[in-house]
């Protein structure tokens, strides 16, 4: 909110208009932080920036548990560090909460060129996929995008393998994730409708190192299912380049994947009780699971251990906040938001309860904007945490944050959000590969977010009023 400062002598009618002005500019605004409240943010803001913590937490995380694909023995493990490390970190509260879900298995994956010009590919499986029958061979038919392939007439394929071949486009804010990713979900179902026999996508990455990236796929109920797989970003370019040639090129594919029924695991929960408002909360986390290949450092490892270092680091003040600041780590993002499906499921009639949320689930690069989905009345308390978190190199965004992933089925019952957008210059060239790895994630940029995190949660657990949550549908998405 912008104070507006007038002459003592001011006039009555002076008086009402300024204040008619600060209500149409903040939606009768309600009270702000009081500068104390402010100073201490800005200690604990700058205690986190010089903290090791979150890197120690996730150097455990990476080195102790390693890949945690949701339903694998991995998965197990990560829950029971996560309980450990919570407690450990002196946390008020942890508790379990049960998801259970289908549980996919990766199995055998290869593919090689048979024909014109014989070698190997190197290829994952899409999450989700089902397996071929022994090995397929089949001619490859070519398309440079998703919409390409839609194109042309249903049945013309007849058992071809499908070939994708769309590039990522690299941004800060990672925009070209959404422009590409829709050949990898939906791409089986396309290619399929066309009578192929399988599909193999160009990685959906920015990277060209030999290392193809999963991440999930989808089928429909109506059309007939086929397999499903990611060629690196080089291999895609030598299968482009062979189909350039003009002779017939033909692969040979074998998956093993397959679903070996439910699993339960667990979004575990880290409370920092408050001190006056303990029912109140204010929700924070990442999610736990990772896929398989790499050890899930960036994704979402680094979401976690940011996130847990800014609750214990607000925990170690002399008096807790006024609500209680909440660390989820969910269950299952991975393979459909099963966490966060079941945290609104499990809590459904106390979400007027969570004042907001925010997840970090974009690796490890630094914070460089604020966005806000807020009631109007709090863009003044938005403003203030602008201001503290100014120092660290963030700037003010819009009022349409996302908050995340895992935020999706709170957002759509109503909770307020923000999203701290980190730099995901290179997020995608290393996002569900193998080189998802410790060594990629720079211990001052994680630190950075960690001072970020903590701000957020501590004034928002602070401020007085609430953001828009008790408003109920109006912030809802449909």
């Amino acid at each position: 909110m912008r104070r507006l400062v007038l002459p003592r002598i001011a006039s009555a009618a002076l008086i009402i208009a300024a204040l008619l002005l600060t209500a149409v500019g903040t939606g009768s605004a309600q009270p702000l932080l009081d500068d104390a409240t402010l100073s201490q943010a800005a200690s604990l803001r700058d205690e986190a920036r010089s903290s090791e913590l979150a890197y120690e937490i996730l150097e455990s995380l990476t080195t102790e548990v390693g890949p945690r694909m949701a339903g694998s023995s991995g998965d197990e493990r990560a829950v029971a560090w996560a309980q450990a490390k919570f407690e450990q970190l002196g946390f008020d509260r942890v508790t379990l909460e049960p998801v259970t879900f289908p549980a996919w298995r990766r199995g055998r994956e290869t593919a090689r060129v048979v024909a014109p010009f014989p070698q190997p590919l190197v290829v994952t499986a899409l999450g989700g996929s089902i397996a071929t029958d022994g090995e397929l061979h089949a001619p490859v038919a070519h398309f440079a995008t998703l919409d390409e392939l839609a194109a042309i007439p249903d049945g013309s394929l007849d058992g071809q393998i499908v070939f994708i071949s769309n590039r990522m486009k690299r941004f800060r804010d990672g925009a070209g994730y959404g422009q590409a990713v829709a050949a990898r979900s939906s791409g089986a179902v396309t290619a399929a409708k066309k009578g192929a026999s399988a599909i193999l996508i160009r990685s959906i990455g920015t990277d060209q190192d030999r290392l193809p990236h999963t991440g999930l796929m989808s089928y429909a109920l109506d059309v007939r299912r086929i397999p499903a797989a990611a060629l690196s970003n080089p291999d895609a370019d030598l299968l482009a380049n062979m189909v350039k040639r003009g002779r017939p090129v033909e692969v040979a594919l074998e998956l093993g994947s397959y679903w070996e029924g439910d699993y339960t695991s667990y979004n575990v929960i880290g409370d920092i009780v408050g001190s006056t408002q303990p029912e109140e909360y204010v929700l924070i986390g990442g999610h736990l699971d990772s896929w398989d290949l790499g050890t899930g450092a960036i994704d979402d490892g680094a979401g976690c251990a940011i996130t847990m270092a800014a609750g214990a680091l607000i925990g170690r003040l002399d008096a807790a906040p006024r609500r209680t600041i909440r660390v989820v780590l969910y269950a299952n993002e991975e393979q459909g938001l099963h966490g966060a499906r079941a945290y609104r499921q499990a809590h459904a009639t106390e979400m007027d309860r969570h004042i907001i949320g925010a997840e970090s689930d974009f690796g490890a690069g630094p914070i460089y904007r604020f966005s806000s989905r807020v009631k109007p009345s709090a863009l003044g308390l938005i403003d203030q945490l602008t201001q503290v978190l100014s120092p660290l190199g963030v700037v003010r965004g819009d009022n349409n944050a996302s908050g995340g992933p895992d935020l999706i089925p709170m957002r759509q019952a109503g909770m307020a959000v923000a999203t701290l957008h980190q730099d995901g210059t290179d997020y995608f060239d290393y996002h569900h590969t193998a080189n998802d790895t410790l060594d990629k994630v720079n211990p001052e940029h994680l630190a950075q977010n960690v001072a970020a995190y903590t701000v957020f949660a501590f004034l928002s657990a602070m401020a007085p009023g609430d953001f828009g949550t008790r408003l109920g549908l109006e912030n809802a998405d449909d």
